[in-house]
């Protein structure tokens, strides 16, 4: 007969549903061996270390709940805040496809496109970054002394009228801080102050009216005389004389809805470029909804020939008798 082996077990098989306090069991009863007093220490062990764990998990939990990330923002603005609103149900343009650099700048759906948030300073909205400035400069020092008209006014402009010292250069500016603050010592540098009527929360419905209005198009007559809603018609006659060789769209600031916006700068230097020979026109900040879909629609993506972070460069070629602004894409159905 095998020897008979001790072994014993709790009073109650699980402490957790006991309906005593854990301290108050301080006994076992053995077969085989005499009761003894247990140490009521050993018992306490496997309590503390459920309390522990229990803690731990309690405190991981709270951790990841008030540290989990917030839902991400829409990717389109409040209304109040964008100027460029009113493109989320913008129709397509006249022509969809665009060129390498275009596409290389832009997603692959233009109706998806993210509308950058308004700059919180109007005072650095239109500032070059210093690679969009060098590639200005590299633009227009071979063309010197050349006719360049500029739609803007920042220091840094000043010394593109510097290269420019033969040639003619003109800012227009609706700010008269800047055109105070701003002096050219050159004597073929004139800055004009011009006013913008139009606000930036205006562009959607701007846009549907061009397409729709004959007195918009290409050659439809001198812009001083147009009944184009987006024509400038009171720029200083300096601007509507000379043929232009570099047209740089960098205002006005457009940064807010009630700000007047780039609208009529772009379309005005779609006409100004197509009434000379070769135009380089130039349009900053076409990351903001306006600049980009105002720019594939009158200055037209197939004339887009470089670019520079922000800075788009689009050759233009002028004396032409079309009717559009750009030529319409055939589609192919394969």
């Amino acid at each position: 007969m095998p020897p008979q082996v001790p072994y014993c077990r709790p009073l109650l098989t699980t402490l957790a549903y006991s309906p005593f306090p854990p301290s108050s069991i301080t006994h076992k009863y053995c077969l085989g061996t005499k009761g003894k007093r247990m140490n009521p220490g050993k018992n306490l062990i496997p309590l503390l270390v459920f309390i522990l764990t229990t803690l731990s998990i309690l405190r991981l939990l709270k951790l990841t709940i008030f540290t989990a990330p917030s839902r991400p923002f829409s990717s389109s603005p409040p209304p109040q805040q964008s100027p460029s609103l009113p493109f989320s149900s913008l129709p397509s343009p006249q022509h969809n496809a665009c060129s390498p650099q275009a596409c290389s700048n832009t997603p692959s759906h233009p109706l998806e496109t993210s509308i950058s948030p308004p700059k919180t300073s109007s005072a650095n909205a239109t500032t070059l970054t210093k690679k969009e400035f060098k590639f200005l400069l590299n633009l227009i020092k071979p063309k010197a002394p050349c006719n360049l008209l500029i739609f803007g006014l920042e220091p840094q402009y000043i010394k593109l009228s510097e290269i420019n010292a033969g040639g003619i250069t003109i800012f227009l500016e609706d700010d008269s801080n800047k055109i105070r603050a701003i002096k050219s010592k050159s004597k073929r540098t004139e800055i004009y102050k011009v006013e913008y009527s139009i606000p930036a929360k205006d562009a959607y419905k701007l846009l549907k009216y061009a397409r729709q209005k004959p007195a918009c198009a290409p050659r439809s007559g001198p812009l001083q005389v147009s009944k184009c809603k987006l024509a400038l018609k009171n720029l200083p006659q300096e601007a509507y004389k000379h043929k232009w060789d570099v047209v740089v769209v960098d205002g006005p600031n457009g940064d807010t809805p009630d700000a007047p916006g780039r609208m009529s700068t772009i379309y005005t230097a779609g006409i100004i470029a197509r009434a000379g020979n070769t135009t380089d026109v130039l349009v900053h900040d076409t990351d903001r909804t306006i600049e980009k879909w105002f720019s594939w629609e009158f200055l037209c993506d197939d004339n887009l020939v470089s670019s520079k972070g922000k800075l788009w460069n689009f050759r233009i070629t002028g004396q032409s008798n079309s009717t559009r602004f750009c030529p319409a894409k055939k589609i192919v159905i394969e």
